[in-house]
């Protein structure tokens, strides 16, 4: 015989209240940020989702930190220094605040749930900087 919960957890994208109790927090935050991306269309890699997400350490857990507000130029501006610049090793210049401009197109500027993973993940992906993430090897396999 075939439980219910069998059954529902054959559907995809679905997990039963069992896997979820066995799903770690983490997980749990790269599967919200993956049902978001997929909602936008944005053919996010899970393998680099899931890196620049522990880049982030527990900044994942919080809510206020978690996200980006794409309307404080401050917040702008933490992006631009701390995440391009000093983690990317990006060079300043006028193409730093386009590609910022273009995820936050990408996330929609009225969306107020822009996971900073995903955001993050974007511009890595934006600037080919993917690397830093995965890895030199990870790549050239995929190749």
């Amino acid at each position: 015989m075939i439980g219910i919960s069998t059954l529902a957890s054959e559907r995809i994208g679905y997990y039963s209240p069992l896997q979820y109790m066995n799903m770690s927090q983490f997980d749990e935050k790269i599967s919200l940020y993956m049902e978001s991306a997929e909602e936008l269309d944005l053919g996010l890699n899970p393998e680099l989702l899931s890196a620049v997400a522990k880049s982030l350490g527990p900044s994942i857990y919080n809510d206020d930190a978690s996200l980006v507000s794409s309307s404080d130029e401050e917040e702008l501006e933490r992006v631009r220094e701390n995440f391009l610049i000093e983690k990317l090793g990006l060079e300043d210049g006028p193409e730093l605040d386009e590609a910022i401009d273009h995820v936050v197109d990408q996330l929609g500027s009225e969306n107020r749930r822009k996971y900073r993973a995903v955001f993050y993940t974007l511009l890595t992906s934006h600037f080919q900087k993917e690397d830093i993430f995965l890895g030199a090897t990870v790549l050239e396999e995929e190749e």
